[in-house]
């Protein structure tokens, strides 16, 4: 069995493109993607826990699905 041998110094394509934090807006990282470190993604974590980010509900029973009658 012949081994061949392990080529170095090759060009490494990230797997994501870098994008802004949504946090900070600096570069992401690799390691923290789609934030910029573990600060930021544990503030975004923060806020989804404590309820800050929630989807809109509108009042108005009216427009509901009517397919319960």
């Amino acid at each position: 069995m012949t081994s061949e041998p392990i080529k170095t110094g090759g060009k490494v394509e990230p797997l994501r493109k870098t994008r802004p934090c949504p946090e900070c807006g600096r570069p992401s990282a690799r390691d923290h993607y789609p934030f910029c470190s573990d600060r930021c993604r544990t503030l975004d974590l923060s806020r989804w826990l404590t309820g800050a980010y929630a989807i809109p509900v509108s009042d108005d029973e009216t427009k509901a699905d009517s397919s319960d009658d």
